[in-house]
């Protein structure tokens, strides 16, 4: 058990977890580990500690080990534990002045899978989706941006990793609420939307990764260069419209490399300026709808 583990209430005076620990007078430590069903530990797993007010005392998540220790004032508190693909946990616990409470073993069961969208063509929805990226400003301030024009299609097949995806979008419509740093995101030195008017992404490699997430591979165009990107998406689930029509969400994060589709700036690189930063942090959030 974890009080045999970390010590226990009676012997963290006198050693034990509070040993290794600076806790001022008036507080204690609280600790628990989390597992899944089959007691493999569930690393980065979120534990939010909340006062009888509802009001957050400290967060953070579990090591490798699944393993979590903090130390606050001597009160109530709830737990709350919440992991990706597992069902979220809650709790409570008492932490005496110089003491170490432990939760113990806090077992996450798997969440239900949500239900897949049916076989048949999707489109993705403007109105209610966003294409979006940061990137950093000269090695400090990070900027951040969207797409304004886009457009995409999902066929969706019998069984998930059957389906097939193409999203294309307007270079153009690249905005990041300064005009002239945007005309020169769109200039040759960047995207050059003259000769390379759209950015294109096409998959039909979808992998459960399990719970409600999925990689989806496939080829981006950009600035005249084809590279093979992988979208790690979240799958969000089923709803309905004002209008009662079926829709079902995702979001996707991926990562770009400027020098992968030869956006270089050789001319602010010449002079040592590092305008903007070697990576660029895309973010997909998406609305399908059956195509009509």
């Amino acid at each position: 058990m974890l009080g045999r583990w970390l010590g226990n209430r009676r012997n963290a005076r006198r050693g034990g977890l509070l040993s290794a620990m600076t806790v001022p007078p008036s507080a204690g430590a609280l600790s628990c580990r989390v597992l899944d069903v089959v007691n493999e530990p569930v690393g980065k797993a979120e534990l939010t500690v909340t006062d009888p007010a509802g009001r957050v005392v400290v967060s953070g998540g579990t090591d490798p080990y699944g393993q979590f220790v903090a130390t606050v004032p001597a009160g109530e508190y709830r737990i709350a534990v919440a992991s990706e693909g597992y069902t979220p946990y809650r709790g409570s616990a008492t932490v005496g002045e110089g003491a170490h409470a432990s939760v113990g073993d806090v077992l996450l069961q798997p969440a239900p899978p949500q239900p897949l969208p049916v076989a048949g063509d999707w489109t993705v929805e403007p109105a209610h989706s966003s294409i979006g990226f940061t990137a950093r400003h000269i090695g400090m301030a990070r900027i951040h941006g969207r797409f304004n024009t886009f457009a995409g299609a999902l066929r969706i097949g019998e069984r998930m990793e059957g389906s097939a995806l193409h999203v294309v979008i307007d270079a153009a419509s690249i905005d990041t609420n300064v005009r002239m740093r945007d005309d020169h995101l769109r200039s040759a030195d960047f995207l050059d939307v003259e000769r390379f008017p759209t950015l294109e992404f096409y998959s039909d490699r979808f992998a459960h990764r399990g719970g409600n997430r999925w990689n989806v591979a496939g080829a981006l165009s950009l600035h005249g260069v084809t590279r093979t990107v992988t979208l790690d998406t979240e799958y969000l689930g089923l709803g309905n419209g004002m209008e009662g029509e079926p829709r079902a969400a995702c979001r996707a994060v991926t990562e770009l490399h400027r020098d992968d589709f030869t956006i270089t700036w050789q001319t602010m690189l010449a002079r040592g300026i590092a305008v903007v930063g070697p990576s660029i942090e895309i973010t997909l959030d998406i609305q399908i709808v059956p195509k009509g």
